[in-house]
């Protein structure tokens, strides 16, 4: 009885980071490693390092999102109330602990590669309770915060060699454009959702895959990032033009659902530019195991 207990108690937790989607964040930190390799010698790259940005960035998405909970508690007790903390399986006082331990992991695992790291760690922290409390309730403000979460993910990657931001931190904005799309199309999640806001979504969509195509390019790689950026097309744009025909709750959510978990996805491509095949196909190899977790624990 009291295994079982624990066994539960446990899952709840879990549920409260949201899995399946911390396994996106880590992809973030291996596609900033890849462009970091852009201008820079793979061989100039420390595993051991890489493994302890990944532990940055699990503390980093999973107390973001511990903490999205808790200031939806009240709302959720309405809309929600199956959740974790509304349903009483995790207390409130418990997840708040729970939250600012993930978010002190990932500012001082960052530390472990670079003081830069984990400044830029703290401000990943800070923009994510930032929307947690407020970005989330302003229509225009809350999905450019929300993907700032995103692109600062990526550039904590690409600190891994801290001489590749100056160059190439602007490709933090393009997950800033993707997270905005997605983050648009979940507020009609729960009543539906409105169509002209769908039609953007897909135009930031293609935005982000045509620059991946451009770099790739430019960088002589096209023939092998073409084949992500397709895959990541289909998969994101199949459930979004499903939502668009008929933007009812349930869609609405499916959609939401792949754009987050097509994450990887849009990761693999972003390694693909790099001209590192074998890494990118690791990287997309982190896209089943999202989805069976996803199956296990809410994504949305």
């Amino acid at each position: 009885m009291i295994l079982q207990n624990t066994t539960l108690n446990l899952k709840a937790y879990l549920q409260l980071t949201r899995p399946a989607n911390i396994i996106t964040a880590i992809a973030d930190i291996l596609a900033g490693v890849a462009i970091a390799t852009f201008s820079f010698s793979i061989e100039e790259i420390n595993p051991t390092k890489v493994i302890f940005l990944c532990l940055s960035t699990i503390g980093l998405y999973g107390g973001g999102i511990v903490f999205n909970d808790i200031f939806d508690l009240e709302l959720d007790k309405v809309e929600r109330p199956e959740r974790v903390i509304p349903s009483g399986k995790v207390s409130k006082n418990n997840a708040i602990i729970f939250g600012v331990l993930l978010l002190l992991l990932g500012v001082f695992a960052a530390l472990v590669n670079s003081s830069i790291s984990s400044i830029i760690a703290l401000s990943v922290a800070i923009c994510a309770l930032i929307y947690d409390k407020y970005g989330k309730h302003h229509s225009f403000f809350g999905p450019i915060n929300m993907g700032l979460c995103r692109g600062g993910n990526l550039i904590l990657g690409m600190s891994i060699i801290e001489a590749s931001i100056p160059q190439w931190w602007w490709l933090g904005l393009l997950p800033v454009c993707y997270i905005a799309a997605i983050t648009m199309i979940s507020r009609g999640e729960v009543h539906g959702g409105n169509k002209n806001t769908l039609y953007f979504a897909a135009f930031l969509y293609v935005l982000v895959s045509t620059f991946q195509l451009f770099i790739s390019f430019n960088l002589g790689n096209l023939l092998i990032t073409v084949g992500f950026v397709i895959l990541h097309i289909y998969l994101i744009f199949k459930p979004l033009i499903t939502a668009i025909s008929n933007p009812i709750g349930p869609n609405i959510g499916k959609a939401v659902k792949a754009g987050v978990l097509s994450l990887i996805v849009m990761d693999a491509a972003w390694v693909s530019v790099s001209g590192n095949i074998f890494l990118a196909i690791a990287v997309l190899c982190l896209l089943p195991i999202s989805m069976k977790l996803a199956k296990v624990f809410a994504v949305t």
